[in-house]
């Protein structure tokens, strides 16, 4: 079989990039081993956010008594919950696979072996298949990564993909890893009546992110009692009659255990460019395991191109999906494309909301800036206070030698979706007057961002500066 292009993985990144080449012309092919629509439409972002969704209404439902709405009988049933989230899930990835076979992409279910950058070999049920192509692109994603001691096993041990599909709210739940992927699931067991604790190797929660987005999760976390244990390392654990006993290495190098029903290990993802055959035909791999590639998403060897988490840092469907449709437009024959955004968003389904973009202040200043910032909360806001969420803040970064936007940061309600306008105010170049002279509808969230651009030259109107 001889093709144009030959996609490896149907992810985000995958499908959209072997739809596109369809859409352009290409005659496209794309391998997947297990599910189309890859770990993110499996059993990462959409079922985890169904998850989300679901506890967080739970939670609501519980807080309303305070509005004057009084609930009596609450009861979630778990089974039908799950069935619920597996249908969201099913209807995405079985629409996936209509737009691919409707755009004229051939499907072909098995493992694919990369034997140089014009022969792809499928092994699958049917046997052995040689695919020819002009091209190769290598979208195969990534997976959990495990820490000794703490195999997944998928009953004590889970991974997130375990935490997707529970059979039973466990009692008692301890995270390892105070990143986004367990915060968010950790929030997710708290809502629906589990007792949380997480342990994180690092000196904050969601290490990477502006310092003072994880002061406000620390609080978010303490006033939600779930206790957080910073600088630990979890050593073993045990199985007791009481539960599941972990030893924690703590600060100061004492040890502590902790009993617990489960125990949730997300402490990152590790990019699965191993077993293609890539390295056999020259291309480069990096020492964290990425293939190694340009700006046009091409690897060290012609005709093979990454996408996706396996292509690198930040493993975010978006990011996957935007070098997709430009690895696409490169082998359409587009010599300017380019994979070269501004900044890339981030949005984590905490409670409250986390989403950033840009730089913060520290970054700002490495890179030479000086910087002003504005910042205004969410409690100076009529919707936010109307809505009964009023915990965090959004802030700006700005350019002090020209007012540019340099860099978003948000934590409150509904700011996953509000980063959207922020990230096009840096993607234009925007200003902080550019934004506090764009007339936001009253009352809305958005005005926040307003707000907080006035606050840069403090003028903001709805708190004092």
């Amino acid at each position: 079989m001889s093709f144009d292009a030959v996609v490896i993985g149907a992810g985000p990144a995958g499908y959209v990039c072997a739809i596109r080449l369809a859409q352009l012309g290409k005659k496209t092919a794309i391998v997947e081993g297990r599910e189309l629509g890859g770990v993110c439409l499996n059993v990462g972002c959409i079922p985890s956010k169904a998850l989300i969704s679901a506890a967080k209404l739970v939670k609501q439902i519980k807080g309303a008594a305070k509005m004057g709405i009084h609930v009596e009988g609450l009861r979630v049933d778990l089974s039908e919950l799950i069935t619920w989230k597996d249908g969201i899930v099913k209807q995405l990835t079985t629409g996936v696979e209509h737009l691919l076979a409707k755009n004229g992409v051939t499907i072909y279910r098995g493992m694919a072996r990369v034997l140089s950058a014009g022969k792809v070999e499928l092994q699958s049920d049917s046997g052995v298949l040689l695919l020819e192509t002009n091209n190769v692109v290598v979208a195969t994603g990534s997976r959990p990564i495990e820490i000794p001691g703490f195999v997944f096993d998928h009953e004590n041990v889970w991974s997130s993909t375990d935490a997707l599909k529970p059979t039973a709210i466990p009692g008692r739940i301890l995270v390892i890893g105070g990143g986004y992927i367990g915060l968010e699931l950790g929030f997710v067991y708290k809502n629906l009546g589990s007792e949380v604790r997480v342990v994180e190797f690092l000196d904050r929660v969601l290490p990477g992110m502006d310092p003072e987005i994880s002061k406000e999760m620390a609080k978010s976390l303490k006033k939600k009692k779930i206790p957080v244990h910073l600088g630990a390392k979890a050593k073993s654990f045990a199985k007791t009659k009481a539960g599941l006993k972990v030893s924690v290495e703590v600060a100061g190098g004492k040890t502590e255990e902790f009993l617990c029903d489960v125990i949730l290990s997300s402490v990152g993802r590790l990019p699965n460019a191993k077993g293609l055959g890539l390295e056999e035909c020259g291309v480069k791999i990096t020492e964290q395991g990425f293939v190694e590639v340009n700006t046009r998403r091409e690897s060290s060897v012609p005709g093979i191109f990454a996408v996706g988490d396996v292509a690198g840092q930040p493993m975010l469907a978006h990011k996957g999906t935007a070098e997709a449709l430009v690895v696409a437009a490169v082998i359409s024959g587009d010599r300017g494309a380019a994979f070269d955004p501004v900044a890339v968003p981030l949005v984590i389904f905490t409670d409250p909301e986390v989403a950033s973009v840009g730089l913060s202040c520290d970054e700002a200043k490495e890179q030479g800036f000086a910087t002003k910032v504005g910042k205004f909360p969410f409690r100076a806001s009529g919707r936010a206070l109307s809505m009964g969420e009023v915990d965090g803040w959004t802030k700006i970064v700005v350019d002090a030698a020209n007012d540019k936007v340099l860099g978003v940061h948000m934590v409150g309600p509904g700011v996953t979706e509000l980063i959207a306008e922020a990230t096009l105010a840096l993607e234009m170049g925007a200003t902080a007057q550019d934004i506090a002279m764009t007339i936001h509808a009253h009352p809305t969230l958005p005005e926040t961002l307003m707000e907080a651009a006035e606050n840069v030259h403090k003028m903001a109107v709805h708190i004092l500066n």
